[in-house]
């Protein structure tokens, strides 16, 4: 606590304009990846354009057999797959733009799209 008596006036300014400019910008950063639709492929191939608005689930038939994809609460996921290593089961919910589910053994991959992607490595 020894290092607090050597905080000056000024000191306290500038952490207080960082603290409310990161408050601020919050909410714009929060609203860049806004997901309107999912994107359904099969084989490469567009299958269905979902709309996060209503909630429903589709099966969509691969080589291996059916995927299952849930839409609830403007968010989607793969309930269900084929696959033995279930990597896009684990996936869990995706509801950011730019966020994907790819189960590679069915060919049968989900894709939220809409506003700005967020930003990863295929980004840079």
């Amino acid at each position: 606590m020894r290092w607090l008596a050597l905080l000056r006036p000024g000191d306290w300014l500038v952490a207080a304009l960082g603290a409310a400019l990161c408050v601020a910008t919050f909410p714009v950063a929060r609203s860049l990846g806004i997901a309107e639709k999912a994107i359904v492929r099969r084989g490469g191939e567009v299958y269905a354009e979902l709309d996060l608005a209503h909630d429903r689930r589709i099966d969509v038939t691969g080589p291996l057999g059916t995927t299952t994809i849930a839409v609830d609460r403007r968010r989607v996921r793969v309930v269900s797959d084929p696959g033995m290593h279930q990597y896009c089961v684990r996936q869990g919910w995706l509801e950011r733009a730019g966020e994907i589910a790819i189960c590679a053994p069915n060919q049968v991959s989900v894709e939220i799209s809409g506003g700005e992607a967020a930003y990863d490595s295929l980004n840079y």
